[in-house]
């Protein structure tokens, strides 16, 4: 039975790797895979949540460096530790390797874990956004088997557990802005 889900998770690794290969995504899942890239829009984003976005955009300001270093940790520090799973780009044969190829473990893809962490986080705090949010997750996620260094199920469940982490996350965030509003309600009275 493993061996079966391999070799499905190595054709769908192949497909996306090889046969949708192309000139344009050649540049593109390159470009948004690599996170120095983020880095501005990022920071511009940050701003705005706490310029812009309210007691909640303030309080989302704060919790998303927790939510992405609570996310990354997880995920490199003790899944891929756990797991042990090399990278595709480390044991196949013809990848079409985009980007260097990390001697470090494969499952669960790290940039799934975090993008759909955070995605989850701002989608239930921000949920005029979601769309966005998700499909910059999606797209992250989806650029690592193309760039050739992931597994499809490193990002499948990378995700899965990035969607957790955001989820609980949010729901900490969301309590707290609710104990700071009745704190005020208090004061007022």
């Amino acid at each position: 039975m493993v061996d079966f889900l391999y070799n499905i998770d190595v054709n769908i690794f192949y497909f996306l790797n090889g046969a949708i290969s192309n000139p344009l995504f050649d540049s593109f899942f390159p470009y948004i895979t690599n996170v120095k890239n983020w880095y501005l829009v990022y920071f511009i984003f940050w701003l705005i949540l706490i310029i812009k976005g309210g007691r909640i955009g303030k309080i989302s300001a704060i919790g998303i460096i927790i939510v992405i270093t609570l996310s990354d940790q997880i995920s490199s520090h003790v899944l891929k530790q756990l797991f042990e799973r090399v990278r595709p780009c480390n044991i196949l044969p013809d990848v079409n390797l985009l980007i260097s190829c990390s001697k470090s473990y494969s499952m669960p893809s790290s940039h799934a874990v975090n993008n759909f962490a955070a995605a989850v986080f701002f989608s239930k705090l921000f949920p005029k956004f979601k769309v966005t949010f998700i499909i910059i997750a999606i797209l992250t996620a989806l650029s690592r088997p193309i760039v050739g260094v992931h597994y499809f199920s490193d990002i499948v469940v990378g995700a899965i557990i990035g969607m957790i982490i955001g989820y609980l996350m949010s729901l900490a965030v969301l309590r707290f802005d609710h104990f700071l509003d009745q704190k005020l309600k208090l004061r007022k009275q």
